[in-house]
């Protein structure tokens, strides 16, 4: 059983890229579409809206904490066809293309939820005290803490350069290395506090937390997020009908960068070396990109969603 369970309310979450999103995936009434990281349901409840009681809606999480906010979604979702599936999204969208179900808009929105943010016990934030865990789906064998306290330094620093890009990552491993000596790592204001220690002065005071890369790194590690991302893409193009559209909302650089990359391939088709004069391959493009660039949000919404300021969306149709 879940502690602190909140009661979900059409507070606790603001979709990030809203209006974004609707355009992208154009949902119409009949279609089946999929949400492959239901969260609080904030997009979930504008799409559904879109089917106009008509259709069908597919929610994906591997969260179990969701269930409340799925039930309040279904309980308004008029006359539609609603079904909540748990699991990691990659591993889901595999079984179901396996299975031969179709869609005809499917949305990823990457990254932690707010709902995950803001429940304190779940340990993905550092602005307050609890237990190191950062793990969406609490029942993995693996969270924050064995990483921090079980992997060596070069490890570390591995994971704080790559997927945080944190630039005292040397700095910091050798200084969660050399706490742990002392007493395992346990709650994440201990991890805080060895970071602010770490790291230079000047940097403490620079723009942001500067636990913020580090909490990141860790939380895209414990969950697999980009393995995740890179089985995903192909699962869910094989369940898109022709003219069926793809949204991702990432919010890291790599992240991104595995988007465009997939996106760019399907448009591509042929594969090709570079150097041979005609295409022997005979592979045709599978989709085509909505936009050259990514969607960024305005600055009137990052006004009012701070959370948003590194949201970027890339839409793609399935030829």
């Amino acid at each position: 059983m879940l502690p602190n369970v909140l009661q979900p309310n059409a507070t606790d979450h603001v979709p990030v890229l809203a209006e974004e999103v609707r355009e992208a995936l154009a949902v119409r009434p009949g279609e089946t579409v999929v949400d492959a990281t239901f969260g609080a349901g904030g997009h979930a409840r504008l799409l559904a809206a879109d089917l106009q009681g008509s259709g069908r809606f597919i929610a994906i999480d591997q969260d179990p904490s969701v269930k409340p906010y799925y039930e309040r979604f279904r309980n308004t979702a008029g006359g539609i066809q609603t079904r909540l599936l748990r699991g990691n999204f990659a591993t889901v969208l595999q079984q179901l293309a396996s299975n031969g179900v179709e869609a005809d808009a499917i949305l990823l929105d990457l990254g932690v939820s707010s709902m995950q943010l803001d429940r304190p016990e779940r340990g993905f934030s550092y602005a307050a005290d609890a237990p190191l865990d950062m793990r969406m789906d609490p029942s993995a064998e693996v969270s924050a803490r064995e990483l921090v306290n079980e992997l060596d330094e070069r490890e570390l620093q591995t994971i704080f350069h790559r997927y945080g890009e944190e630039r005292y990552a040397k700095q910091i491993a050798r200084a969660i290395v050399r706490r742990r000596r002392e007493r395992p790592f346990e709650r994440t204001g201990d991890l805080v506090d060895t970071i602010r220690a770490a790291i230079p002065a000047p940097a403490r005071f620079g723009e942001g937390h500067p636990a913020k890369r580090v909490f990141q790194a860790l939380r895209i590690a414990v969950n697999d997020e980009l393995r995740s991302l890179e089985e995903a893409l192909p699962a869910a193009l094989e369940m898109l009908r022709p003219g069926g559209r793809l949204a991702v909302i990432s919010f890291h650089s790599l992240e991104d960068r595995i988007v465009k990359t997939f996106l760019r391939d399907g448009e591509r088709g042929c594969t090709c070396p570079p150097d041979f004069p005609v295409c022997v391959c005979g592979n045709e493009p599978v989709l085509r990109a909505l936009q050259r660039r990514p969607v960024r949000p305005s600055s009137d919404e990052v006004g009012a969603n701070p959370r948003a300021a590194s949201a970027r969306l890339r839409a793609a149709v399935k030829a």
